[in-house]
């Protein structure tokens, strides 16, 4: 503990209030966040029991002072426990990974509406169908509402210029309302329809769609026959892809099941979503368990359905092989306007849907823990090759340089940690002082720049994260500038050079190790070289899209500027106006014209400098 902070005081005056409580380190950075209904009894547990979890344990041996806040209820303290544990990722807390935003399958509240996959928060007065557990899910459907009710997919933007149907009318999957191909009244029954099928109304419309075949056939119209007949038979297709599919009419249009698996210290919590009575996708989630060598499944379970649900959509039924506790329901079901149904016994098909479940969690972790041992492998197998401790070796940073001859110089650094590729902590780097197309120079600037700050930040007291080995995505002349800035900045991280080789072939890298002056090749079947190929492949990956969006973004402004008479204003305002250069480019002389700023004579000299 600190000298200012008197723990005996501090816990003797606590409240018998409900709260939230935040254990701080020795550097004032948040090691736990917890909830309790009673602060004084909970607080004072950690310091009077000798019975907690390893977890635990070590993380009070680490605590130097202890901030609390007061709620109304232990279901507020639920709610604020969560949001804190998102914003600060405590050390020593349940931490889910992947907490990005699910994907929703989207109907805006356009007059004629667009069918669009959207991930944010949600937003009147579109209407969101959802959430899906992945993108693939969502465009899924979207396919499939195209070829049956043949919705528009194309922007506000370009909807409002067209002055002929694009290709997606002509191959039978849009009805191109842009150009008055149908009315606004027939389009909306269409928009109707799909929000049926969403909802899980299939064998309504299924019958409807019967009918109005029946109806044309009677009226000889055979081609409005033959269409209805077509959107029959690929919503059939559709209900035969689904392994989950509801015949229980009574059954709540979207329900989730949760199903949590424990084996060989690792914990899965399996995911499936069920949206109008159809399996729409499923996935499996495994928490941070680096500090726990002895989890409780019931902990993660229930911390894992109250990151999930709590501030966003929430199902009708929650189908878990666990118990869900009584105040993550009071603090879910406040938040929804419909309460929710928990249930954790069951029978009929939702005993069925949940032991799949269950199954595919164990199947999960079996392939986690393979993927674990791989990874582990391929480590020991590096460390080996670098003479290094594989205890050591943890943290890879990996740099690499694109362009395109000297325009537009992006440089990556992708980060391998924990034996996974760490996307969130990936950064690019313009370069700015280097000349256009020296390589050398570029890479100079961006490794001064990352570490010559991280140097400083340290020096100033700060706790800095140093990877225990660098990766350089190329041959000797890179190396070499490499050893200069480390020589500049007193560094004696690990570095590997990554050459092509001459055949400029996957598995003929040639490996440079300046420290020690080795130049050297691993067989192709190498674990270590698998390791530094998907490393090397990530940053050059990393490199070039970035690259590419500086450079594309340079050359629309190119474009427009070079027009005379087109300034930042105007060149912001078409661009906004029309979504982007192709929108511009598709507009037509009077459509520019009406762009506030634009004379019909700078509108004939933009469409003549585009086209």
């Amino acid at each position: 503990m600190t000298q200012d902070f008197d723990l005996n005081l501090f816990l003797k005056n606590l409240p018998n209030l409900p709260g939230v409580y935040r254990m701080l380190g020795a550097d004032g950075g948040v090691l736990y966040v917890g909830k309790a209904v009673n602060l004084k009894r909970r607080v004072s547990s950690y310091f009077q029991k000798n019975d907690h979890s390893p977890r635990i344990t070590l993380m009070v041996k680490q605590v130097h002072s202890i901030e609390t806040t007061v709620t109304r209820s232990e279901a507020e303290a639920l709610i604020l426990e969560n949001n804190l544990i998102k914003a600060l990722s405590p050390k020593y807390n349940i931490l889910f990974r992947d907490d990005k935003s699910y994907p929703y399958l989207m109907l805006t509240g356009h007059e004629f509406p667009q069918m669009a996959y959207y991930r944010g928060t949600l937003k009147k007065p579109n209407r969101y169908f959802g959430p899906y557990p992945n993108g693939y899910a969502v465009r899924d459907s979207i396919q499939v509402l195209q070829k049956v009710f043949r919705l528009r997919t194309c922007e506000d933007s370009v909807f409002e210029h067209r002055d002929r149907a694009c290709l997606l009318y002509q191959i039978k999957r849009c009805s191109a309302p842009c150009v008055g191909h149908i009315s606004q009244e027939d389009y909306r029954a269409d928009v109707r329809q799909a929000e049926a099928f969403l909802n899980g109304k299939t064998g309504e419309l299924t019958q409807v769609l019967h009918h109005k075949m029946q109806q044309a056939a009677e009226r000889l119209d055979f081609e409005e026959a033959a269409r209805y007949r077509d959107q029959i038979q690929a919503l059939g297709l559709m209900q035969s892809r689904q392994f989950i599919d509801s015949k229980n009419p009574n059954n709540p249009n979207d329900i989730d099941l949760l199903a949590l698996a424990v084996s060989d210290g690792i914990v899965c919590i399996h995911w499936v979503s069920i949206r109008g009575g159809r399996h729409v996708g499923d996935k499996s989630f495994f928490p941070d368990l680096k500090n726990d060598p002895e989890p409780n499944g019931q902990d993660y379970a229930e911390a894992f359905v109250a990151q999930h649900y709590l501030g966003k959509a929430k199902p009708d039924v929650i189908i878990s092989n666990f118990p869900v506790p009584e105040v993550v329901q009071t603090a879910l079901n406040s938040e929804n306007e419909r309460k929710i149904q928990f249930v954790n016994k069951t029978l009929g098909e939702r005993k069925v849907w949940l032991k799949m479940a269950e199954q595919n969690a164990r199947l999960a972790i079996g392939q986690h823990s393979l993927q674990q041992s791989s990874q582990a492998h391929r480590i020991a197998e590096l460390a080996r090759v670098l003479e290094m401790d594989s205890d050591g070796l943890n943290r890879l940073e990996c740099f690499d340089i694109s362009h395109t001859q000297g325009e537009a110089t992006v440089a990556s650094c992708v980060v391998y940690d924990e034996q996974n590729i760490q996307p969130g902590q990936y950064r690019r780097y313009n370069i700015t002082t280097a000349k256009a197309g020296d390589d050398y120079a570029a890479m100079r600037e961006v490794l001064t720049r990352r570490y010559g700050k991280m140097a400083e930040a340290q020096a100033n007291g700060e706790t800095v994260k140093w990877p225990d080995a660098v990766l350089i995505d190329g041959g000797k002349g890179q190396i070499g500038v490499a050893v200069e800035v480390w020589e500049e900045l007193g560094l004696t991280i690990p570095l590997v050079g990554i050459a092509k080789g001459v055949e400029r072939k996957a598995g003929l890298e040639e490996l440079i190790l300046p420290f020690s002056g080795r130049t050297f090749r691993l067989p192709p079947t190498s674990p270590a070289l698998h390791l530094l190929q998907v490393i090397r492949d990530e940053s050059h990956r990393f490199a070039i899209t970035g690259h590419r969006k500086k450079r594309d973004k340079a050359r629309i402004i190119s474009s427009l500027s070079d027009i005379p008479g087109i300034g930042s204003k105007r060149r912001q305002a078409l661009l906004t106006r029309f979504g982007g250069l192709r929108g511009v480019t598709a507009a037509s002389v009077e459509d520019l014209a009406q762009v506030e700023g634009i004379s019909k004579a700078l509108a004939e000299k933009i469409y003549a400098s585009l086209h």
